[in-house]
């Protein structure tokens, strides 16, 4: 297995994009940048030479990434990579508290009080869906 350490980017040297998986960075001329052959996109250098940062875009937060030898990591992967827990728990923690509730209420209306216990444990879940699927 490759390793995921980053390595230090070389650069004279040409890597694919990070962004598109056909594009090529190319190393722009006189400065410490690269940019992309097909989307066009310009990545710079951070100081220790180990991060690329997308200098031109249009997401409020800078997309960076780190070369491992063969290619690109998030540098900072945010919240994408907690998605799968924190939408579990959104999901189960109203269940386990209104479920039992519902269950424990009088009178023929067991269903659809299980019916709204489910639709509350979704609604969360696909909050965090729409807000983080990119």
């Amino acid at each position: 297995m490759p390793s995921q350490k980053a390595q230090k980017i070389d650069l004279n040297d040409e890597y694919p994009c990070p962004c598109r998986r056909r594009g090529r960075l190319v190393p722009i001329t006189l400065t410490e940048a690269f940019g992309c052959n097909r989307c066009q996109q310009i990545f710079v250098l951070d100081e220790s030479e180990h991060v690329i940062e997308q200098l031109s875009t249009n997401y409020p937060y800078k997309q960076a990434w780190h070369w491992t030898g063969n290619q690109w990591n998030r540098a900072h992967p945010g919240l994408k990579t907690h998605y799968l827990p924190l939408a579990l728990g959104m999901i189960l923690v109203p269940l386990v508290i209104w479920l039992p509730l519902a269950l424990h209420s009088p009178g023929p209306n067991v269903i659809l009080w299980a019916m709204v216990a489910v639709l509350l444990a979704m609604l969360p879940a696909l909050m965090v869906w729409l807000a983080y699927r990119r």
